[in-house]
């Protein structure tokens, strides 16, 4: 029989398990799909909205506990689409995400021999043969692998340099269940695609289909180490961080051997003060190491929870070395920001620590995250509200502020940003979570920590740093011009005595064209000096004037851009 016109959504299961699971979240979505309809679509249209309304909080938080209950229950992916759910901030109301962010990824482990059986039949060989011990019970379980400390055999050992390591293997049949899981995401991803409530808001299957290539990432331990070797690369040298040493020669796709690097939790504050180590020093650290992987590197780790980050002491550090460092674990789940994305993350870096909220809204349409057609007017105002309320607050001056100020201000911002065009783009999830989690990391190390004291000096060098580019660039583009202005009496003089002994045959356009380029030329010569005047003058008044200063600066762009932009198209 063809397979012609098969549906992926419908797979056809191997086993009744598989069938059962797939069922089961296919009837709780519709289930509760078919509730939303009733209340948001239906009971509207014979005047009853204020019962949908009264009733909507309540409906979303049911919806949320019976999601809690079934990832739990289910595990495999479920648990991941839970945590997924909880960051959609831009998506989801507040009575999802805030019953959802507790959902942990932790589940009964699998008993050994499962896991024996599988690492050694993706090894060739009995574990007994690669490890001189392994410990039985794990270091860690999760719905889609654990871990297991162990050591490196004698040859393993020796060719390495290592040899207290630890085992990371898939939990037997995960390939099967996430195939199911995914399969009925998908299924429910094209019903909502033709809910006008829902396809009006967001993209549906294409946030399916994200969440599947990460997922699908994230089980792949080769995928992992190639990661972990990556990231180690983006640091070399680099005495803050430290990452795991992959043993290539018994990883595959379903087990990983790695360097056995445990150390200090990043939060254990009594471990960290117990070592000599002041934690209100690790938090700016790792704020800034977090930094310049999502600026610099454009490739971070999108699940910096306190369980995947290491303080490590450094015995042996000399004297005015720093006597610890950051180590980085598990490396499945990472995120990559596009040069073009990066550069609007800067954008929106320096806004931010400008508290400049015209700015911040025009970064993030330029980001993608609001259509060009968004009413963005009342955008700004609340984001300029918001920075005058809490901008410059650390943890602790946050908790004194009254809960109530902070649920109208949520309530406000919470309702205007589900009012616009608004959906992340494609791995800016990944940074609003690595972002949320360092934030968090850092106020758990130090309660008076205030992330804007890492922004603001961050903010300071990329903004030096654009600034140096554009003046190089202006400068490259004033001496191209000062060049051509410079040969221009030789080639003047040399179409005059063309002209005068007749050699030269008039065309009025062509001589039309190349007048009209010498004048532009030597317009763009008087902007690009314009330009650096004013840069300069403004860089040197905002010491003793600092909105003089400033108003200077901003005005220099207007002759910059003349520079850059002037006889384009023609």
């Amino acid at each position: 029989m063809s397979s012609a016109g098969h549906d992926p959504s419908r797979p056809a299961f191997q086993d009744a398990a598989g069938r059962a699971r797939y069922r089961r979240i296919l009837r709780f979505a519709s289930r509760h799909l078919a509730v939303t309809w009733w209340f948001e679509l239906v009971l509207p249209r014979f005047g009853l909205r204020r019962l949908a309304e009264r009733t909507r909080a309540r409906r979303m938080r049911r919806f949320a506990r019976g999601f809690h209950a079934l990832a739990l229950d289910l595990g495999g992916l479920m648990i991941k689409v839970g945590q997924y759910l909880s960051s959609r901030l831009d998506v989801l109301p507040p009575e999802i995400t805030k019953e959802l962010e507790g959902l942990q990824d932790e589940v009964t482990p699998v008993p050994f021999e499962g896991i024996r059986a599988l690492a050694e039949a993706e090894l060739g060989r009995p574990l007994d043969r690669v490890f001189t011990t392994v410990a039985p019970s794990p270091i860690a379980a999760a719905s889609l692998g654990q871990a297991h400390r162990a050591t490196l055999g004698p040859a393993d050992s020796a060719d390495t340099g290592l040899e207290a390591v630890v085992l990371k293997v898939q939990r037997p049949g995960i390939d099967a269940i996430v195939d199911v899981d995914l399969a009925a995401l998908r299924r429910v991803g094209g019903w909502l695609s033709h809910v006008r409530l829902v396809s009006d808001r967001v993209d549906a299957p294409a946030l399916v289909e994200e969440f599947a290539r990460t997922s699908l990432e994230e089980i792949d331990y080769l995928n992992e180490a190639a990661n972990s070797a990556r990231f180690a690369a983006d640091f070399a040298g680099d005495d803050r961080v430290s990452v795991p040493e992959v043993v290539w020669e018994r990883t595959t796709r379903r087990v990983l051997v790695l360097d056995d690097v445990s150390a200090i939790k990043i939060t254990d504050v009594e471990a960290l003060a117990a070592a000599g180590i002041d934690p209100a020093d690790v938090a700016p650290v790792f704020a800034e190491v977090m930094f310049d992987q999502l600026f610099t590197h454009g490739f971070f780790h999108a699940d910096p929870h306190p369980g995947n980050i290491f303080v490590t002491p450094v015995p042996d550090a000399v004297d005015g070395a720093r006597p610890w460092k950051l180590t980085f674990i598990d490396f499945g789940m990472m995120g990559e920001v596009p040069t073009g994305t990066r550069t609007g993350l800067r954008k929106l870096l320096i806004a931010a620590a400008s508290r400049d909220g015209s700015g911040m809204v025009t970064a993030m349409r330029d980001l993608g995250v609001l259509l060009p057609s968004a009413d963005t007017v009342g955008l700004e105002r609340a984001v300029s509200a918001t920075f005058a309320r809490f901008g410059g607050m650390g943890f602790a001056e946050l908790r004194e502020v009254d809960p109530r100020e902070y649920r109208e201000f949520a309530g406000q911002f919470g309702d205007l940003i589900r009012s616009l065009p608004f959906q992340l783009p494609e791995d800016f999830l990944l940074v609003l979570r690595a972002m949320t989690l360092t934030s968090g990391v850092a106020s758990a190390l130090d309660p008076s920590f205030n992330l804007w004291d890492s922004v603001e000096p961050y903010a300071a060098q990329l903004i030096r740093d654009e600034r140096g580019n554009a003046v190089q660039d202006v400068a490259r583009r004033a001496l191209d011009a000062a060049s051509v202005a410079a040969r221009l009496p030789g080639r003047l003089d040399g179409l005059v005595d063309r002209l005068q002994d007749g050699s030269l045959e008039v065309g009025s356009p062509r001589i039309e064209r190349q007048l009209g380029r010498i004048e532009r030329v030597a317009r763009r010569v008087v902007s690009a000096v314009l330009f650096g005047a004013l840069l300069v003058a403004g860089a040197v008044l905002r010491s003793g004037d600092d909105v003089l200063g400033t108003v200077l600066m901003v005005v220099s762009a207007v002759p910059l851009l003349h520079a850059l932009l002037a006889g384009r198209g023609r």
